[in-house]
């Protein structure tokens, strides 16, 4: 049976990472990539028999994630954030998974995952079912994506495919409102940053069009209405993500003189 990794980054995580870690005692390593944290993260982590290591400066999203992977010392890689843990039908679904299969014939796994958003759990709009890979094999597939939204991608020619399982990550996806403001205000810096460097250009009407669009296939094409307020909320704030991305794009724009 191959060994499995569970890899983690944190930073300033200590109310949440110890829902994280306590899941995952079936893993043969725990690894947990701190970038600087000054509260008690370390400590806990390490009193949980996680092995912690130190990256600063942080590398950003995807590079920081593929770090951790690469201090890893098994192959098969289970990637959380630190503000996620497996259901305990996940959980379940994975030992059974590695005494049959061994993880042998995929070369990753996806799942979904079931957010909670300002103290309920969400099941329409793009909180449910929010599929992702974070098993997975590394000599078959890393992180890859663009900051802030990495994503683990198969490298060219693996075989094996990607396998859907059943149960979910759960998901605590921000403290309160304020630091959903915060993270779309961080997000969309480096997101328009990330355009920008890759040669995008915006228009005058592009932050209205992406705004809009955002907030619509939240609210009534992926059924966020269904959620209430919350979905409502959701919705708009996705809408205001993709209308500040690209004016961000565009003040990038008019400081270069273009």
């Amino acid at each position: 049976m191959r060994g499995i990794s569970a890899c983690v980054i944190t930073f300033q995580e200590e109310d949440r990472i110890g829902r994280c870690l306590e899941g995952l005692g079936f893993c043969d390593e725990v690894l947990v990539l701190d970038s600087g944290s000054t509260d008690r993260t370390v400590e806990i982590a390490k009193g949980l028999g996680a092995r912690v290591e130190r990256q600063v400066p942080f590398l950003g999203h995807r590079a920081q994630k593929q770090r951790a992977v690469d201090l890893a010392c098994h192959d098969w890689i289970l990637s959380l954030d630190a503000d996620e843990c497996l259901s305990a039908e996940l959980g379940e679904e994975l030992r059974a998974l590695r005494g049959g299969e061994g993880f042998a014939l995929p070369a990753a796994y996806a799942m979904p995952r079931k957010n909670r958003y300002l103290g309920r759990w969400m099941r329409h709009g793009k909180f449910w079912p929010d599929t992702k890979i974070r098993l997975f094999d590394r000599q078959r597939a890393g992180w890859g994506g663009t900051d802030p939204h990495d994503r683990v991608e198969l490298k060219p020619g693996a075989v094996g495919g990607v396998r859907t399982l059943r149960s979910p990550i759960l998901h605590d996806s921000y403290r309160d409102f304020s630091e959903h403001r915060r993270t779309v205000e961080r997000f969309t810096e480096i997101a328009a940053q990330a355009l920008w460097e890759e040669g995008r250009r915006a228009g005058i009407w592009d932050p209205w069009a992406h705004g809009a669009s955002a907030f619509f296939s939240a609210f009534f094409g992926k059924m966020g209405v269904l959620d209430g307020w919350r979905g409502g909320l959701a919705s708009w704030m996705a809408g205001r993500y993709g209308y500040l991305k690209y004016k961000k794009l565009r003040g990038l724009q008019k400081k270069a003189g273009r």
